[in-house]
């Protein structure tokens, strides 16, 4: 594990949408980072196709445990 320094803007927008989202500022930066790199690595799937993937990809490890 390590840091990561970010802009003091992007912070102050984690903190508030961890709030919202019942995260802590790390998990909430730890999921953007996550969906931004799904995102890249699969351009023509929207925000919701991303998450339900990740839903079924969970379940699929939780079954198979």
């Amino acid at each position: 594990m390590g840091i990561v320094k970010i802009d003091e803007a992007l912070h102050e927008e984690a903190r508030r949408a961890s709030g919202v989202m019942c995260r802590s500022i790390n998990a909430q930066a730890e999921f953007w980072m996550k969906i931004g790199m799904l995102a890249e690595a699969n351009p023509m799937l929207s925000f919701n196709d991303l998450v339900r993937r990740q839903l079924a990809a969970a379940a699929a490890v939780q079954e198979a445990a």
